[in-house]
């Protein structure tokens, strides 16, 4: 039996399930990476539980799924969560190479009815530098710059 779009989405909806209203590990966030129809990895929330703001579903799925895959690109890979990705989370899926996502309820959704209010976060993004709400300074970058020069001629360095 070939597993469809529908069947990927109901397993990361019942990892949401699971770590929210089960495990209390974090909020109702759950995450399965397919490639080439088969799951390869899954995750979800566990920022309360590992007191890590940065165990998200779709996070915790990249590791596992790069981990497998032995790179840090995943080969047409889509993604199905349970939730709208975070600003942080779809980054990472455009560093992963996710080909592709599948998501569930909206931003809205998890604002209505968990309280997950991100619209701070997009409006940061849009932001100058300098107008950020958390202060940000720049120094030394001479020195950083001269790493950055060496690392530009390193032979072996891995192309991303």
């Amino acid at each position: 039996m070939t597993e469809t779009h529908e069947d990927f989405m109901a397993r990361a909806i019942a990892l949401s399930e699971k770590t929210s209203l089960i495990d209390s590990a974090g909020g109702v966030f759950g995450s399965v990476i397919v490639q080439d129809g088969q799951i390869l990895a899954e995750g979800a929330n566990r920022v309360v539980a590992e007191n890590d703001p940065t165990w998200h579903g779709e996070i915790e799925a990249i590791r596992k799924a790069c981990k497998a895959q032995g790179s840090f690109k995943l080969r047409d890979a889509t993604l199905y969560t349970s939730a709208e990705p975070c600003p942080m989370c779809l980054a990472a899926a455009y560093w992963a190479g996710i080909k592709r996502i599948y998501y569930a309820a909206q931003v809205k959704d998890a604002l209505e009815y968990g309280g997950f209010d991100d619209s701070m976060i997009y409006g940061e993004l849009k932001k100058d530098v300098g107008d950020r709400s958390i202060p940000t300074q720049q120094m030394m970058r001479e020195e950083a710059v001269e790493v950055w020069k060496k690392y530009a001629q390193k032979a072996d360095r891995v192309p991303y």
